[in-house]
């Protein structure tokens, strides 16, 4: 494990404020109502509220979803990981993240960033956790790999915490699901593998490599105002 990856941190009024909301989560969703019961709950003003999270409840539905990343992480710092596959090791953290967070709070959040004019943010944040945990795990590509790595395990992501929202076998079955979606992931990376060594599709993937051959993982990866890469300028790409 990387001690050295961190997730984005919550101000400390953030914090206060975001734990006043959350128990009007479950009823009231991130929503207005859910927002002014908090604001009521500390006796905070509105003006106060909308200085320290501007968008009100969606700010905190963010801020619960940086936390549970900050949470996956020490977690995995707390265990050793050293003796799993490196499948497992992905599996592994895609459970810690899971572990510990509510299901109803989860729900909502999820309705939140499937709405429309939340959707892109929805999928940053997946993508956020991804890159994460890719990162905590030593992650060094720097190539079209390091955008891959992060697309297939959004997918994985993504498609896991709708499964566990389901789930009523007490997470047994949402262990399943796991394993069998990162196996699938490893033989989508051993079919990538062996088209590099078969004579037939040796040609075409040489030929794909050398497309791709200019992407770079984005500089300074770690701002949260970064593009999400570039083209090498060796190549004649556009940065």
């Amino acid at each position: 494990m990387d001690a050295t990856v961190t997730a984005p941190q919550i101000s400390k009024q953030k914090q206060r404020l975001l734990d006043a909301i959350l128990p009007h989560v479950p009823f009231d969703g991130w929503t207005d109502a859910a927002w002014a019961a908090a604001l009521a709950d500390l006796g905070v003003s509105e003006p106060e509220g909308r200085l320290i999270a501007p968008r009100g409840a969606v700010d905190l539905a963010v801020a619960y979803h940086h936390a549970g990343d900050a949470a996956m992480l020490d977690r995995a710092a707390a265990e050793d990981l050293s003796m799993l596959r490196y499948s497992e090791r992905v599996a592994r953290l895609i459970h810690l993240r899971l572990d510990g967070a509510d299901r109803e709070i989860v729900r909502r959040g999820t309705a939140l960033f499937a709405m429309p004019h939340h959707a892109v943010e929805g999928a940053a944040l997946i993508w956020g956790t991804a890159d994460l945990i890719w990162r905590a795990l030593g992650d060094t590509s720097d190539d079209l790999n390091w955008y891959s790595k992060r697309a297939i395990l959004s997918g994985v992501y993504g498609s896991t915490v709708l499964f566990w929202l389901g789930d009523d076998s007490g997470g047994v079955d949402t262990d399943a699901f796991i394993d069998r979606r990162i196996a699938d992931v490893m033989r989508f990376e051993k079919f990538k593998a062996d088209a590099r060594e078969k004579p037939l599709l040796k040609p075409f993937a040489a030929g794909i490599d050398r497309l791709v051959s200019g992407v770079r993982a984005p500089a300074g990866r770690a701002a949260p105002d970064d593009l999400p890469g570039h083209w090498s300028p060796s190549t004649g790409g556009e940065q």
